[in-house]
């Protein structure tokens, strides 16, 4: 098995479009700062691309507070925007620093996007629902009091199945480490205690960081959970770090069991406009869809801009 899937992997290569960037901000006053680390569904024969905005209020404090907002496409590449977010913070957890780096999953025929809520110390992990992309329900933190490695309730980065597995759904997020999440109803998560990808160390481009990408990918041959991972380039608060994007393989039978990983990563920032941002040297992925026959990835440039990549 993990030879057929190894093989597998090692067609996972992407192409970057050419005419990226795919989106830019813009000059309403909620993204005229920085638009990146988009997710995407495809609805009703379009590409819907949900991305992170921020605007100039946080400067020199949380960089920006955030929203999400809607961009939708025709053909994969040329995005229209809505004029407003179409989430945006309003509970005491979500400010100053807002609504950040969504991830979208279809299941049973609604959408469910995770987001990272920021006060401007704590990120929590949230929840939000909706039948039509547009109007959105909040659930609320969706792992309160999860011991990550940064306190008693930090929380990023939720990469939901869109099938039950085992008869459960599952969940890998996380920050630093990827940890896996277990509902029965998609509102309610418990936490396995070890965490289930961690950084290789040095010599690896995940060395320092790794973090669940798009939505993973149900195969016969296993989970497939495309990644970011990031090297420290130098130390600091923050440290400069160098972000990348791998590929984790995980058993059909048993989610938490890692099958198989990239040596290499398959995207890296190697333009300039992926090597100089409001964080240099970042391609982050978060949305990967299949559309009109291409699969797209979706990806944040240097924390700044929206690129795409088309799979060879």
């Amino acid at each position: 098995m993990e030879q057929a899937i190894a093989k597998n992997i090692l067609d996972f290569r992407f192409s970057k479009y050419e005419g990226n960037p795919v989106l830019e901000p813009g000059p309403r006053d909620w993204e005229q700062k920085d638009v990146f680390n988009p997710t995407a569904v495809v609805h009703e024969g379009k590409v819907y691309m949900f991305y992170r905005a921020e605007d100039f209020q946080g400067m020199g404090i949380w960089n920006g507070t955030s929203r999400i907002g809607l961009a939708i496409s025709e053909d994969g590449f040329r995005f229209h925007k809505l004029d407003h977010p179409i989430l945006e913070p309003s509970e005491p957890y979500e400010l100053p620093g807002g609504c950040e780096d969504p991830r979208i999953t279809k299941i049973d025929g609604r959408y469910y996007m995770t987001y990272t809520a920021f006060d401007g110390v704590t990120a929590r992990l949230c929840l939000a629902s909706s039948d039509d992309l547009i109007h959105w329900q909040k659930y609320g933190c969706m792992l309160p009091g999860f011991r990550g490695e940064k306190d008693a309730e930090w929380s990023k980065a939720g990469a939901i199945l869109p099938q039950k597995v085992q008869n459960r759904y599952w969940m890998y997020f996380g920050e630093g480490y990827v940890y896996l999440a277990f509902s029965e109803d998609l509102v309610t998560w418990s936490v396995l205690p070890e965490p289930v990808l961690t950084p290789r160390g040095r010599g690896y481009f995940d060395a320092d960081l790794v973090e669940p990408g798009p939505s993973p990918i149900v195969t016969e041959d296993g989970i497939v959970l495309l990644y970011n991972g990031a090297v420290e380039l130098a130390p600091g608060h923050p440290p400069r770090r160098r972000y990348a994007a791998g590929v984790a393989v995980y058993s059909l039978d048993d989610p938490s069991r890692l099958v198989y990983r990239s040596e290499v990563p398959f995207l890296e920032p190697d333009t300039e406009m992926e090597r100089r941002g409001q964080v240099d040297n970042v391609v982050f992925i978060e949305g990967y869809i299949t559309f009109n026959g291409q699969e797209l990835l979706y990806y944040g440039m240097a924390d700044s801009r929206i690129g795409v990549a088309v799979r060879k």
